[in-house]
C-alpha cells in the first residue's frame, strides 16, 4: 500500500491539535516530552520542561532564539549579488523566518536518533508542515515523511535524511548533542531543517496558486545504516509519479555560499567484503606440515586489491580497502582460523554489478595453493550515485539563480556511499554538495568527526537553492 493511500499515517491540518497527539508515546519516553512544539515567530525558546497544554505558544527546547544584534541574526543571508529573487515576496519571508529554522536545526542537533529511530524528529518535522496547512504523512514505521505540496500530475521530489552517527559530540556547543554517543555529524539535522524551510516557502506559494506543479517532501530515515531508508521510502510509494528527484548534501569543504555541482558519478558504491579462511592448525617450527593461514590472510590482503586493479577497467574508479583482520592468538602456534572485512568502493554501475563474482573468484584463485579454505561473504551495500545529465544542469542553474552564477564549482567525485543512489536508479535525479564551513576559518573538520559543524547561513543558502530547484524542474517539461 502507498504511504499516500493509508490514511492511519496522515497527520491532521489542524494547527491547534497538540504536538503530543501526533507522538508515539512508547517510541517516546526517552524525551519525556523533550522535542519542540510550533512556536511563533519572534517566540523565545526557553529550557527544556514537559508540555502540559496545547496551546501554540508551548515550546519545549533548550535553546534561545539568536537575539537581535547577534552575529547570526545580523549575518543571516540576504538575497546574494547577482541572484534573482524568489517569486512571491520569499526573500522577505525567509529573511524573517531565519532565526526560527537556525532554532530548529539546534534543536535536532541536540536531540539525535541513530538511523532507524528517527520518530521524535519524524513527528517534529510533520507538526511543522501541518501547521503550515499541509498534509504530510507518516512512513509506515512512523520514523520518516512524505508530503505533497501543489496540485498536478507532475510531481519533482526533494529528499532530505534524518538520522544521526553513534558518534559522541565533541563540540562545546549550546546545541551539543544531549544524547550520549549519538551526534549529527554528516549534517543530516542541516538537511532536515532546509527541506522543512523549503516546505514551508513553497506552501506560501501553493496557497496563492503560483506553484506549477506538484513538489513532493521526503524526510527519511536510515541514510547511515545497512539496509538503509530510501528502498523503505520507495516502497511506500514515495516516487509514485515523481518525474525527478534532488538532494544536497554538507559540504565543509566549501565555504557557506557556494555549492558544488557535478554531472554523472557522484559518489560511489560501497559494499563489505568478508574472508574467512580455515586451515588444520599447527606449530610455527612446522608450517609444511599444515596450512599457514596468517601467511594465506596476507596473500588475500595484498594480492586481491592488486589483482582486481588489473581485472577492472581503470575508469571504472574501484577501490578496495581492508579494515579488520583477526588471527590467532599464540606467537608460536599457526591458527585455525581467521578473518578480515574490508570495503569495495565502485563508481561505474556495470562494474559495482559484476564486483561480487568477480572478487569471489579472485579470493579461491589467491587461496588456493595456500592449502587453506576460503568463504566470502560478499555484502551490498548502497549503488553509486550517477547524476543524471538533464537534473544536474536544472539544479546548476537554479543554484546560479538562487545564489549567482559565480558561486556554482565543480563538485569532486567522492568515494564514499550514499542511498540516494536508490532514488536515482528509479527516476533522473541530482545531488549537489552544500558550502557549510564559515569562510576564512581556519578550521577544517570533515563529516563523520565528532567535532562536526556547520555557519548556519548555510541553512538560507540551502532553501534558496532548492526552491529555485524545484521551481526549474517543475517547468522543464523534458525531464
Amino acid at each position: 500500500m502507498s504511504a499516500f493511500d493509508n490514511d492511519a499515517n496522515s497527520v491532521p491540518r489542524l494547527a491547534e491539535r497538540s504536538y503530543q497527539g501526533i507522538r508515539d508515546a512508547a517510541r517516546s519516553d526517552h524525551y519525556q516530552n523533550d522535542v519542540a512544539q510550533r512556536h511563533r515567530f519572534r517566540s523565545r525558546l526557553s529550557k527544556s520542561y514537559p508540555i502540559h497544554s496545547d496551546r501554540e505558544s508551548d515550546v519545549t527546547t533548550a535553546l534561545t532564539l539568536p537575539e537581535s544584534g547577534s552575529p547570526l541574526a545580523s549575518s543571516w543571508p540576504e538575497t546574494p549579488p547577482g541572484a534573482d529573487p524568489l517569486p512571491g515576496q520569499l526573500d522577505r519571508w525567509l529573511a524573517s523566518r531565519g532565526a526560527e529554522l537556525v532554532a530548529v536545526r539546534r534543536h535536532i542537533h541536540a536531540h539525535p536518533e541513530l538511523s532507524g529511530q528517527e520518530f521524535e524528529t519524524a513527528a517534529l518535522v510533520a507538526r511543522e508542515l501541518a501547521v503550515a496547512g499541509l498534509s504530510p504523512r507518516f512512513l509506515p514505521k512512523g520514523n520518516g515523511v512524505i508530503c505533497d505540496i501543489g496540485h498536478g500530475d507532475r510531481v519533482i521530489a526533494l529528499r532530505a535524511d534524518l538520522d544521526a552517527l553513534p558518534l559522541p559530540d565533541g563540540k562545546d556547543v549550546p546545541y551539543r548533542s544531549t544524547v550520549e554517543g549519538v551526534a549529527h555529524a554528516c549534517g543530516h539535522d542541516v538537511h532536515t531543517t532546509i527541506l522543512l524551510g523549503v516546505g514551508l516557502a513553497l506552501a506560501q506559494l501553493a496557497e496563492r496558486d503560483e506553484l506549477p506543479g506538484r513538489v513532493r517532501l521526503i524526510f527519511q530515515p536510515a541514510e547511515e545504516c545497512i539496509p538503509s531508508g530510501a528502498p523503505d521510502v520507495i516502497d511506500a510509494g514515495g516516487l509514485k509519479d515523481v518525474a525527478g528527484i534532488y538532494a544536497l548534501h554538507c559540504a565543509p569543504q566549501l565555504p557557506a555560499g557556494l555549492v558544488g555541482v557535478r554531472s554523472g558519478p557522484f559518489t560511489a558504491a560501497a559494499d563489505t567484503v568478508e574472508v574467512k579462511l580455515t586451515g588444520p592448525g599447527g606449530h610455527t617450527a612446522r608450517p609444511h606440515l599444515t596450512a599457514d593461514l596468517i601467511h594465506a590472510l596476507g596473500r588475500v590482503i595484498v594480492d586481491v586489491p592488486s589483482l582486481l586493479d588489473r581485472r577492472v577497467d581503470p575508469r571504472a574508479g574501484v577501490s578496495m580497502v581492508w579494515g579488520r583482520v583477526h588471527a590467532g592468538e599464540a606467537y608460536n602456534a599457526i591458527p585455525g582460523e581467521g578473518s578480515i572485512k574490508g570495503t569495495v568502493r565502485v563508481l561505474n554501475r556495470e562494474a559495482w554489478r559484476e564486483a561480487p563474482e568477480l572478487i569471489t573468484k579472485l579470493v579461491q584463485d589467491v587461496v588456493a595453493g595456500t592449502g587453506a579454505s576460503a568463504e566470502v561473504i560478499y555484502t551490498r551495500g548502497v549503488p553509486p550515485v550517477i547524476n543524471d545529465r538533464m537534473a544536474s544542469a536544472i539544479i546548476a542553474g537554479a543554484a546560479g539563480a538562487a545564489l549567482g552564477p559565480d558561486r556554482v564549482v565543480e563538485a569532486e567525485i567522492s568515494m564514499g556511499g550514499e542511498d540516494f543512489a536508490f532514488y536515482l536508479e528509479q527516476v533522473p535525479g541530482a545531488m549537489i554538495r552544500l558550502g557549510t564551513s564559515t569562510p576564512g576559518s581556519g578550521v577544517k573538520l570533515d563529516i563523520h568527526q565528532s567535532g562536526f559543524d556547520v555557519d548556519e547561513r548555510a541553512i538560507g543558502y540551502g532553501v534558496r537553492v532548492m526552491v529555485h530547484t524545484a521551481l526549474a524542474a517543475l517547468s522543464t517539461v523534458s525531464l
